[in-house]
This record gives C-alpha cells, sequence and structure tokens, in this order.
C-alpha cells in the first residue's frame, strides 16, 4: 500500500468501475472534487452578487456630482448595504442548490473517499458558503432560522440557537424551546482509523446545551436534560431526560455533585 492509500476493510464493497477507480486514485479524485466544489461555489456566489453588483453600479452613479464627502459617504454607504443584500441573496441561493444536488446526507461509515460520502461533502460545503461569510449576520434572527430550516435541520417551535459552529444540518434535529448556546458546536460526523462515520444528532424538547459545548455525531440529548458549558458530548452518548452532563468527556453529575460545584463556585465555606 501507498503512503495515500486508505482502508476500506469497513467500507461497503464498490458497487461499479467508477466507484473503484476513486478509491484507487483517492487524492486525485478528492482534488478533482475540490476543483469541482470551487466552480460550484463561484457560481452560486455570483449569483447572490450579481444583482448587488447591478445595484451598486446604478447608485453609485446618483452621488457623482455631490461634494467629496457626500460622494465617499454615499459610496461606503451603498457599498456597506451590498454586502447584506448579497449575504440575504446567499441565503436563497445556496438552499436551491443544495436542493437541486445530490445531497441528500444519509447515515454512513466506510472511508472518506467513497461515492457515498459525496452528499456528506456537497452539503457541508455548501452549506460553509454561508456559515464562514454570512451566518454569524443573521444568527438569532429569523433570517438564520429560516436557513437552517431550508438547508434540511429539523428545528421545534420556540427553539433558541446561538450558534453558527453547525455542521451536516440536514442530520440535526432540535426539539421544542431547546436552547443551543454561544458558540456551541453541533456536527453530526467523525472520523477514526481512516474512515468517516456520519450519524444523526438529536436534541430533545427544552434541552439546554451550554456555551462552546461540543456535540458529536451519533448523540442523543433527552428531554429537559442540560450540557454544562464547554463539555465534550462523545460520538454515541444518550443522556436521559432530564439529566445534567458535563466535562471532557461529558458524563452524568448528580444532583448532589452539581450541589458540590456550585457551593465551590460560589466560594461557600462547607460547615463541617
Amino acid at each position: 500500500m501507498t503512503e495515500f492509500a486508505q482502508d476500506h476493510s469497513k467500507s461497503p464493497p464498490p458497487k461499479h468501475f467508477v466507484e473503484h477507480l476513486l478509491r484507487r486514485f483517492a487524492r486525485v479524485s478528492y482534488g478533482i472534487m475540490v476543483l469541482l466544489v470551487y466552480v460550484l461555489a463561484s457560481g452560486a456566489l455570483g449569483l447572490a452578487l450579481g444583482p448587488v453588483l447591478w445595484g451598486w453600479q446604478r447608485a453609485a452613479g446618483l452621488g457623482a456630482a455631490w461634494p467629496p464627502v457626500l460622494h465617499w459617504a454615499w459610496l461606503g454607504f451603498i457599498g456597506s448595504l451590498s454586502f447584506f443584500g448579497f449575504g440575504l441573496n446567499l441565503l436563497l441561493v445556496v438552499p436551491l442548490f443544495n436542493f437541486l444536488l445530490p445531497t441528500r446526507v444519509k447515515p454512513f461509515k466506510g472511508g472518506y473517499y467513497t461515492l457515498a460520502a459525496v452528499p456528506w461533502f456537497l452539503h457541508n460545503a455548501l452549506f460553509y458558503l454561508v456559515r464562514f461569510t454570512f451566518l454569524p449576520f443573521v444568527t438569532l434572527t429569523p433570517f438564520g432560522i429560516w436557513f437552517l430550516k431550508a438547508m434540511g435541520m429539523t428545528i421545534g417551535r420556540h427553539a433558541f440557537i446561538n450558534t453558527e459552529h453547525i455542521s451536516d444540518p440536514r442530520l440535526l434535529t432540535i426539539g421544542d424551546d431547546a436552547a443551543l448556546g454561544g458558540s456551541v458546536r453541533i456536527f453530526a460526523h467523525y472520523g477514526g482509523g481512516g474512515n468517516l462515520v456520519v450519524s444523526p444528532v438529536f436534541i430533545g424538547d427544552r434541552a439546554t446545551i451550554g456555551t462552546g459545548a461540543c456535540i458529536m455525531g451519533d448523540v442523543v440529548v433527552g428531554a429537559n436534560a442540560v450540557i454544562l458549558p464547554q463539555s465534550v458530548v462523545l460520538p454515541g452518548s444518550r443522556v436521559p431526560e432530564g439529566e445534567t452532563w458535563g466535562g471532557i468527556p461529558a458524563r452524568r453529575i448528580t444532583k448532589e455533585d452539581m450541589a458540590l460545584i456550585k457551593r465551590d463556585i460560589r466560594g461557600e465555606v462547607d460547615p463541617d
């Protein structure tokens, strides 16, 4: 085996010749796929940016005869406005691409360089166009919730999502009145041993995920459960209804332990 060869012992057997080629020339295939995604991303970005550039060009001419101070202030204003127009357009264009392309992600376990992993790759590539450009500006707004739903994320009534650190939205379910705190990282995949695992994540009704916590693939958090800030919930974890978990890795914290923790952080002296 070469240094770039991958262990496909846990992958589904190749279905046809194309799959054989993809696995045999994994790095080359991956490079070609990345270039195709760049072209696809350019198309999505171009569709979102085109109308804004047209509007900016027409609006810029309105202030051409104004005094320099007003002219440059006007250009700055319409330039800033164009950024938000581009972002809102992108919220529409990317879900459309996600709908038209083969992005129907399904649970999967196997090699990174397989056809079964392509929908996962495309889905996240499209999502990241917004995540790394405009999503932080619409987090906690109706526009952000709409976009996440349009990308396939299941979100219950009155759910509170204060994070843009999301991957695999199509495989994420957030229950009614659940809360994801600031900078929570939540994704439905993990890797190791040369293989990729894609598995759904379910956050139950009224569950609370604390600030900066990490929820990995194949995790179920029950209704009314609490994940403490900065905790890491490992793949395969099942947090029962109403329990509190915390730590790295996250484990169950009893009510007695939680009382001790609260007393310690408040600096209260043990009466004994």
